[in-house]
């Protein structure tokens, strides 16, 4: 129990493969059914709550707890060798991850405590999310600082802008040596090799590159909100003009200024190396009560 407006319970989906996924339901108190979202987090090795080691984003429970208030249900879980789930994260594909996601999304609306499903995705799970949009029975789409380009595309415009961080000299080296280290992965055919010496998700780097959201939001069947910060350097703000240009039914979009990446704000000079100082304070409230209000709306 994390306060008197929502309770936790354990909770396994089963993956195509048999693989338990293992989560929280997240359901408000009083009496059911209640409407509920699937929350989808970003890439890496990432627990239900959206921490990787010490990169700790703690995403789930604060949005979890803001839409319990709602009177909206979540289901959060952690991603393949991580937490409680079993697995091999180094192996695990991107299209593994959509496909865990969808089984994710059937057993949420298969709960009796649940009468109407959304997703809510944030950097690669925005992307599962436009995959899971089109499912009809889909209400309702969040997509959080996600982008609508070839994977490659979008990977080589945020390697761009971290390179601003570093001075103008160093930087035509950082651009030679990003060039390698993609064509090094692009030609591996393993799921896990080590690309200069460190050990590397081949496989899921490969399917990354060459996904492309934009069929996905165009069969989108279901509202959108989509929000990126002004000052995300992972993500292109200027997406949010193709992802409201594809889809094709109800669509909103922000560019919220200072908001960043991890979804908190900098008012300061954008770069990732502020990451640390910005993980010390909590996600952005007023994100949370838009993404809510938006959500409650509508399911």
């Amino acid at each position: 129990m994390r306060g008197w407006d929502l309770r936790d319970l354990d909770m396994t989906a089963t993956a195509d493969d048999g693989l338990p996924l293992m989560g929280t339901l997240t359901l408000p108190t009083g009496p059911g059914p209640h409407p509920a979202v699937l929350l989808l987090h970003g890439s890496g090795r990432v627990d239900r709550d959206s921490n990787a080691g010490r990169l700790r984003l703690e995403l789930g429970a604060p949005l979890a707890t803001a839409l319990a208030a709602k009177g909206i249900a979540s289901l959060r879980y952690d991603r393949r060798g991580v937490g409680e789930t079993p697995g091999n994260w180094r192996t695990t594909g991107f299209t593994d991850n959509t496909r865990d996601a969808a089984a994710a999304l059937r057993a949420l609306a298969g709960r009796p405590e649940i009468r109407s499903v959304g997703v809510v995705g944030h950097s690669e799970g925005a992307l599962h999310a436009m995959s899971l949009g089109s499912d009809p029975q889909v209400r309702a789409v969040v997509l959080l600082a996600g982008f609508a380009r070839l994977g490659e595309d979008a990977l080589r415009w945020q390697g761009r802008m971290i390179a601003r961080d570093f001075p103008a000299a160093v930087r035509p080296l950082l651009r030679r040596l990003g060039n390698r280290h993609l064509n090094r992965i692009k030609a591996t055919t393993a799921d896990a090799a080590r690309v200069h010496g460190l050990p590397v998700n081949t496989r899921w780097f490969r399917e990354m590159l060459a996904h492309d959201p934009r069929p996905a939001l165009a069969e989108i069947d279901a509202p959108v909100l989509a929000i990126t910060g002004g000052k995300d350097h992972q993500v292109d703000p200027a997406d949010l003009a193709e992802i409201d240009r594809l889809v094709p039914g109800e669509v909103e979009t922000h560019r919220i200024p200072d908001l960043t990446h991890l979804l908190r704000r900098n008012p300061g000079r954008a770069s990732v190396r502020a990451y640390p100082g910005q993980l010390r304070r909590p996600v952005d409230a007023a994100l949370l009560a838009l993404v809510t209000g938006w959500l409650a709306d509508r399911l």
